[in-house]
């Protein structure tokens, strides 16, 4: 019999729940005033420009915004780059996300802090790289106009290739973390009984960690959907061609404020959707 198993240690389950809560409840009797003050601000400081947002935008007009030619151009254009941008990350992002948490490799550490260094890199920066490297005078790009005569700035893909670069991060994280949970005794009983690394992977590993990368895709596509530095250095700003909804809303504040405010809510409304799909994974508390 194991020490879980004795009557105390049963007991000490059981009375776990109700001291959990009893602690909880005690804990929120009382908020300390210096506390209370600085965490208002804090929460008015966040809300107020989204509430000023929505006291602001044009309601009886928003209509009208949203189905102008250059509104929906940005909205079409931005949802069809988001989701390509998910899709190449799928398929390139959960393989390196598999390789670093089941192999082990020399300088494994060092690759994975650059894996996951778009996500603190200045967005401009990422565009000047990306231009130096697929540009058509770039490390790589020089080669992809002479040899193939693919050119991806300033084009449709190019903005595919600039919401890839920044938003695969979030894919290789989320599903990294899932399948570092996921116990592996599963895909070496697949592997003992014939299946091969791939099969197993393919059969048994990925039906595992299915809700991780999912809540991956989902923060993939949402931070490809709000990307702005990178494409707008990398593939510029052309409407129909490149211009997605934040290079139209940037533009648009100079020149139509309100059809600025009214992809701004846009912009918004996917936010708040991409957080209530999340909420049990990253928002709900413990």
């Amino acid at each position: 019999m194991t020490p879980s198993d004795t009557p105390d240690a049963a007991a000490e389950t059981l009375e776990s729940g109700p001291r959990r809560r009893r602690v909880r409840k005690g804990l929120n009797r009382g908020v300390p005033l210096p506390l209370l003050l600085p965490a208002l601000l804090g929460l008015a400081f966040l809300l107020l420009p989204l509430l000023a947002l929505l006291v602001r935008a044009p309601w009886s007009t928003l209509p009208t915004q949203l189905t102008s030619t250059e509104v929906w151009q940005a909205l079409r254009l931005s949802l069809l780059c988001a989701t390509a941008a998910t899709a190449a990350s799928l398929v390139i992002g959960v393989p390196l996300a598999w390789l670093l948490a089941r192999t082990e490799f020399p300088g494994r550490g060092l690759v994975r802090a650059l894996v996951t260094l778009p996500l603190v890199l200045p967005p401009v920066v990422g565009g000047v790289a990306l231009l130096l490297a697929l540009g058509r005078n770039g490390i790589v790009g020089q080669w992809l106009d002479s040899w193939f005569g693919i050119t991806l700035p300033f084009t449709t893909t190019g903005v595919i290739v600039a919401e890839t670069f920044v938003a695969m991060p979030f894919l290789v994280i989320s599903v990294e973390g899932t399948l570092r949970a996921a116990d592996p005794r599963y895909e070496e009983a697949a592997t003992t009984l014939g299946a091969s690394r791939f099969t197993a992977f393919r059969r048994v590993t990925l039906p595992l960690i299915a809700p991780g990368i999912a809540a991956g895709a989902v923060l993939a596509w949402a931070r490809a959907l709000g990307e702005f530095g990178a494409t707008i250095t990398f593939a510029g700003n052309f409407p129909g061609r490149t211009q997605t909804m934040p290079l139209a809303v940037y533009l648009a504040l100079q020149n139509n404020p309100e059809a600025a405010i009214a992809l701004s809510l846009v912009l918004l409304a996917v936010s708040i959707t991409v957080l209530a799909a999340l909420r049990e994974r990253w928002v709900s508390p413990a």
